[in-house]
């Protein structure tokens, strides 16, 4: 039996279940080593030795150490081309490079954002921190002209690289997760409503895949 990849993080890190989703839907067994960060366990000299800037994610696969999510996801597609989901990182130059293509979107524009709102509205409050209306707002503003690019893409095509499911699209769930479960009908409203019939439509559809719905079961229950 083959040993299980370790991954080390809270599984409600957007960025730790972005790899989580990877290795379900490559079907790759693996082991979630939690830490406690409000104990700075993530600080700690054995683990900055996995990640030199004591973030989350880490991976552990035998004797190679990675950090950083998506460079993880990639290597997890190009390890292990035959095993799951074989398109998840293409299978020819010109699919690799869409789905890069669109992984850069997602980092460059998409995140800053979005990842700015995640903040704002689901953690903040847990962590008793004052909202930044602000930059509540102006979030906003630039996610939704992020959005009406997608909507215009994924009007012509099912999902962002193409018409398959790929690490352009899983590599979003994590923070639309959180923001369509956002107690906010604005940030909701983006990706829900009718005014981005194509967006909403995507994201019915990879928000229910099996993958990423093991990955919510591992989420801390409230």
């Amino acid at each position: 039996m083959a040993t299980p990849v370790k991954v080390y993080g809270p599984a409600l890190s957007t960025a730790v279940s972005r790899v989580l989703a990877c290795l379900n839907e490559k079907e790759i067994q693996f082991q979630l080593i939690s830490l406690n960060m409000s104990k700075a366990e993530h600080r700690k000299p054995d683990f900055l030795k996995i990640h030199p800037f004591g973030q989350v994610p880490a991976y552990q696969d035998h004797d190679i150490s990675l950090f950083e999510s998506r460079a993880i996801c990639r290597y997890v597609c190009e390890k292990n081309i035959e095993k799951g989901n074989k398109q998840l990182y293409g299978t020819n130059p010109l699919a690799k490079a869409s789905i890069d293509q669109w992984l850069e979107a997602e980092g460059q524009s998409f995140n800053p954002p979005s990842s700015t709102l995640v903040f704002q509205l689901a953690f903040a409050p847990r962590m008793k921190i004052k909202q930044d209306e602000g930059a509540i707002r102006q979030s906003k503003e630039k996610l939704k002209k992020v959005l009406d690019v997608y909507d215009k893409r994924l009007g012509e095509t099912r999902y962002l690289a193409g018409d398959e499911f790929t690490l352009a699209d899983l590599s979003h769930l994590p923070n639309i997760h959180y923001l369509v479960a956002a107690a906010d009908a604005d940030t909701t409203d983006l990706f829900t409503s009718s005014s981005r019939n194509n967006v909403s439509r995507w994201w019915t559809e990879i928000s229910t895949r099996e993958s990423w719905k093991k990955v919510i079961d591992l989420y801390p229950k409230p």
